[in-house]
């Protein structure tokens, strides 16, 4: 009587076939190597991933305590997600009486305080050198001018941009959402605006042009 292998009967035969089911399973290993590792590059877009990641906030919470005695509560500009927004922060310096240089001072000091844990928290920075100085405008300069330690055109764009949106804010130093600002030098002062493109881009913040000096 011949043998099984005689008539051409697999090695491995029987009612399971276990030689062909072990190539399939080695089939599908290397279709699944092919996918994550060679040829289907990586993604950062979540594609059926549940919801998406969380974005910063770009909000603090509410200060219910009213300000101390002989103190105001007062707006500026901080970096957040890219963005110029504002937060509230209480000044030793009433903002509808002071002189508006005070003011200028005051606010600059806070633009250049680095955020609380609570505004970390919400996404917020700033951009504004520790060492920036403004100081009143030159003889001949046009009234309401501001002169920083800096020429604005040299600081960071984001800097320039906080400092001219919480100074054309502010009722003693903007006027129609614009501020006049200079540098240390001969230079003549110019407009600086806030505008809601401003405040979304703030890298790019628009001129009204030199003011001519008299």
């Amino acid at each position: 009587m011949r043998s099984e292998r005689a008539y051409g009967a697999p090695r491995g035969g029987g009612p399971g076939r276990p030689g062909r089911a072990v190539a399939v399973l080695a089939a599908v290993a290397a279709c699944a190597a092919l996918a994550t590792g060679c040829g289907i590059r990586s993604t950062s877009v979540p594609v059926d991933a549940g919801a998406a990641p969380s974005r910063m906030p770009c909000r603090t919470a509410s200060a219910e305590a009213s300000p101390p005695p002989e103190s105001v509560s007062v707006r500026v500009y901080l970096v957040c997600a890219s963005q110029l927004v504002t937060v509230e922060r209480t000044v030793e310096v009433d903002e509808s009486r002071s002189d508006p240089l005070l003011v200028a001072q005051a606010l600059l000091t806070e633009l250049q305080r680095q955020p609380d844990a609570d505004e970390r928290r919400a996404g917020f920075s700033t951009d504004v050198p520790a060492g920036l100085r403004v100081a009143d405008a030159h003889e001949g300069d046009p009234e309401g001018t501001l002169r920083l330690s800096e020429q604005p055109d040299d600081l960071p764009a984001e800097a320039l941009a906080q400092v001219v949106c919480s100074y054309a804010d502010s009722e003693p130093l903007g006027s129609g959402g614009s501020v006049l600002l200079g540098g240390p030098g001969t230079y003549a002062p110019r407009g600086y605006l806030c505008t809601s493109e401003t405040k979304t881009r703030p890298a790019e913040v628009p001129t009204l042009g030199a003011v001519e000096l008299s």
